[in-house]
């Protein structure tokens, strides 16, 4: 089944510069509004898969639903509860985006270079996989990057919806005609982990104050 390959890579990549502004702003709000822009992105690539596997419909619907809607109204929901400005960070603004860029330049080159033996098949050899598990890689470092590098509580969950939507461009970028890759993204949404985590987050803050990371230890059980 033949794809949109120029609007499939097209975003593709835009998911890497919305991670990179997912990570970087020092606003809340502008970081969730950068979630919420890939999440309607990784809709579009599932539905631009969708011609060859109807089930990725119903993923790119609860997709919609739960990355695009839910997720993003309970961060900026909790954002109104602790202020839309990040607890400052581990390495400033000019170094972290310096980082961020050599993630985003190394990884996407190691993977676009090495896809082969990182996923030794037919399809991710293929011109538009390799460059989807190229991005997947690189999105996902970059959330890991941001759970590891910040301290505020809210941008760890963003960090955290990084991760999911690279993994999930992954799974559909490796197995686009299988129903079963349906099933295992919309069993793998982790909105009720969100929203418990910024549960805990807002009480975090109502005990302590703030939600800075490193005054977790200020906790006593």
């Amino acid at each position: 089944m033949p794809y949109n390959v120029g609007l499939i890579e097209t975003l593709s990549m835009l998911m890497i510069i919305t991670s990179v502004a997912a990570v970087e702003s020092h606003n809340l709000k502008r970081a969730a509004a950068a979630y919420a822009l890939q999440a309607l992105l990784i809709c579009g690539l599932i539905l631009a898969f969708a011609a060859g596997n109807p089930a990725l419909y119903v993923w790119a619907l609860t997709a919609f639903v739960t990355k695009a809607i839910l997720t993003p109204w309970f961060i900026l929901r909790y954002i109104a509860k602790t202020g839309e400005q990040e607890v400052p960070a581990i390495i400033g603004f000019g170094p972290s985006v310096a980082i961020a860029s050599v993630i985003l330049i190394a990884f996407y080159k190691l993977t676009h270079t090495y896809v082969h033996v990182l996923a030794p098949t037919p399809e991710a050899a293929a011109g538009v996989f390799r460059t989807n598990l190229a991005v997947a890689l690189t999105v996902f470092v970059l959330g890991l990057y941001a759970i590891l590098s910040r301290r505020d509580a809210i941008k760890t969950v963003i960090g955290l919806c990084l991760l999911e939507n690279a993994v999930h461009l992954s799974l559909v970028s490796l197995a686009p005609h299988m129903r079963e890759t349906a099933l295992i993204g919309i069993a793998t949404e982790v909105v009720v982990t969100v929203y418990l985590l910024l549960y805990v987050i807002a009480g975090i803050r109502e005990k302590i104050g703030t939600t800075d990371t490193y005054e977790l230890a200020e906790l006593h059980w």
